[in-house]
């Protein structure tokens, strides 16, 4: 918009364009600082060229403000880093949802009472029966609660396995959750027990951001940019982890804190060379702890 004003002292010219918008553009930066301004135009034919002015004392101030504004816009747009997937991840799913849903059928086969062998009992880890850490990750108090830790498992999972393959993935997250479980015990006293495979779930759910936020896929934007991630992560853990009256917190503060400790160390690894064959072996590993815990726990 054209003001009809003298061009005489005490308004200084500061910018000069053919181009309304480059003008337009300017005043606003002008006016974010809270600069007054004036747009001019001589009346001429054909008509002179845009000027933008602002009192003499602003003159030094206003200069650099839009120094400041061409710098920053003259760069080229920063794209975050692409980080690959390295499989579907379903496969590291299925396996999960298999070991979760096939255990309470263990039941049939045998006289053993599964939940007093498997539970997570603080005060049998002390005494030794620490292959409970990992056991009670696949027992569950009720329907509701499988099917619970079968919803948030697997989206957690899926997330972490798609960028760290299925195999990798689940031994990560199965060793943290072990390192949750054995800690979460030992912060309780000897009648504390728990089961479940929210800690899986959790420590999934810590482990993924943080190995986006390690890879970099931020970096070049501002910090919160750069935590974005990670701090998504942690309002899902808000959100989810501490709601509940039977909710086990320890176990969900704990199995996140430990899958983001163990993204953090990964992440340079570069999980796309894996290759299929190993990425089996590191499932098969997840697997045969399992297994081996609870082939203790069956004798």
């Amino acid at each position: 918009m054209e003001d009809e004003f003298s061009t005489q002292p005490p308004w200084v010219e500061i910018f000069r364009s053919d181009r309304q918008t480059q003008i337009q553009d300017a005043a606003l930066v002008l006016a974010a600082v809270e600069i007054d301004y004036r747009v001019h135009r001589p009346q001429t034919v054909p008509p002179g060229p845009w000027s933008l002015l602002v009192e003499p004392h602003n003159q030094e101030i206003g200069h650099q403000q839009l120094v400041e504004f061409w710098e920053e816009n003259s760069k080229p747009p920063i794209k975050p880093i692409e980080v690959a997937t390295v499989d579907t991840g379903w496969w590291g799913v299925i396996g999960f949802l298999a070991v979760i849903w096939s255990v309470p059928n263990l039941a049939q086969f045998t006289s053993v009472d599964l939940r007093d062998a498997g539970i997570l009992d603080a005060g049998l880890i002390a005494q030794g029966e620490v292959w409970r850490i990992v056991t009670a990750l696949t027992l569950h108090a009720d329907f509701s609660h499988i099917l619970s830790n079968t919803v948030f498992g697997s989206l957690f999972g899926l997330f972490a396995s798609r960028y760290l393959g299925s195999g990798c993935a689940w031994l990560v997250i199965v060793l943290a959750s072990m390192a949750a479980n054995y800690t979460n015990a030992l912060i309780h006293p000897d009648d504390f027990r728990s089961l479940g495979a929210s800690t899986a779930s959790f420590a999934a759910l810590g482990l993924a951001p943080t190995v986006l936020w390690r890879q970099g896929v931020f970096k070049h934007q501002d910090w919160r940019r750069a935590l974005a991630p990670v701090f998504a992560a942690v309002c899902m853990l808000a959100y989810m982890g501490f709601g509940g009256e039977r909710t086990d917190i320890g176990a969900h503060v704990f199995g996140f804190g430990f899958g983001a400790l163990a993204g953090y160390f990964i992440a340079p690894l570069n999980f796309q060379a894996m290759g299929p064959a190993l990425q089996q072996k590191l499932g098969i590993a997840a697997l045969s702890i399992i297994l081996f815990s609870w082939s203790i726990a069956l004798k």
